[in-house]
């Protein structure tokens, strides 16, 4: 097995892990992060460096590839283009976990992650770096272009277009034929029986433009820290890795 990172030691990368595990295609060596300290223990691998150290891992590890696990699209664009400049030949993969079932005659670019008990139909195009997120349903027809994203159990009908950056988010329902325009976050529970455009927030049943939204505003909630109190009762099992 080809020997790959995940960029991104979060919540959202912990996901990624379990679907390359579970997919059983690749060798996970380890996670980048730049926000954690080298050396940090998540999920049984170690954190091995930031972005640039990866000259330095591909050469060592003969890394054939990776994940960029960052939840906000926008942010994963440029963590995508800052890989890019530092290795530019750099294999992004797809994932896909065990469970999530892929139609007839999809077609899908690099970097994308797809989770479990997500559901992409027949004739549908998914783009570069996509998320479909646990449960999400993409039907018959559709089209997710690059960097846009589909939260848990949100449900886009047939012929629906997603433009890049956009996002669905958790539960929201899209009828068929709906076209979403770039950058434009359609909120949780919502749902959407009308064309939105670029640069818009939009919830509700029916969904409504509640304002603009700027490119690259965070349109994800921030987890609470957990205290260290919390954590000590917890063994953290070391990994056999080491740079």
């Amino acid at each position: 097995m080809h020997n790959v990172i995940i960029f991104g030691a979060s919540g959202h990368g912990s996901v990624v892990l379990d679907c390359l595990e579970k997919e059983g295609e690749y060798n996970v060596i380890g996670f980048v992060d730049s926000y954690r300290v080298k050396g940090t223990i998540v999920n049984g691998y170690q954190v091995l460096g930031s972005e640039y150290d990866l000259p330095f891992l591909i050469n060592r590890f003969n890394v054939r590839g990776g994940v960029v696990a960052i939840g906000d699209n926008w942010t994963r664009k440029l963590v995508v283009d800052k890989i890019s400049k530092i290795a530019p030949n750099f294999n992004f993969i797809n994932t896909i976990h065990p469970s999530a079932k892929i139609g007839k005659d999809v077609l899908m670019g690099c970097g994308n992650v797809i989770m479990p008990g997500a559901i992409i139909n027949s004739n549908s195009l998914i783009h570069d770096f996509c998320i479909l997120n646990s449960n999400s349903i993409l039907e018959h027809d559709s089209v997710m272009e690059s960097f846009a994203s589909l939260a848990p159990s949100s449900c886009c009908g047939g012929n629906v277009f997603l433009g890049k950056f956009s996002s669905i988010c958790l539960g929201a329902s899209l009828v068929n034929g709906i076209e979403i325009g770039e950058h434009t976050v359609i909120g949780a529970g919502s749902l959407v029986v009308d064309h939105f455009g670029n640069n818009v927030i939009a919830y509700g049943s029916p969904a409504r433009i509640v304002r603009k939204r700027s490119v690259g505003e965070p349109y994800l909630s921030t987890p609470k820290k957990r205290q260290l109190s919390e954590m000590e009762s917890f063994e953290v099992i070391p990994s056999n890795l080491s740079v």
